[in-house]
């Protein structure tokens, strides 16, 4: 039962981290205006971890709001 539920912790996990690299690829392709549109919606909610990768991808753009 062990090896079950490990090996179901194991998958659920290695499909959250996809999940989690697909979202920051997505932010990483977003053109200007909508990463723009991003970091406006999450402007007040700064320490989201989406609002932490549009604000870095901005950087690295070099644009702000």
């Amino acid at each position: 039962m062990l090896k079950i539920r490990m090996k179901w912790d194991a998958e659920q996990n290695a499909a959250a981290m996809k999940r989690l690299t697909q979202i920051v690829t997505s932010i990483i392709e977003f053109p200007d205006e909508d990463l723009l549109d991003l970091a406006d919606i999450f402007r007040e909610k700064s320490e989201t971890a989406i609002a932490r990768y549009a604000f870095a991808q901005m950087a690295r753009c070099k644009i702000t709001l």
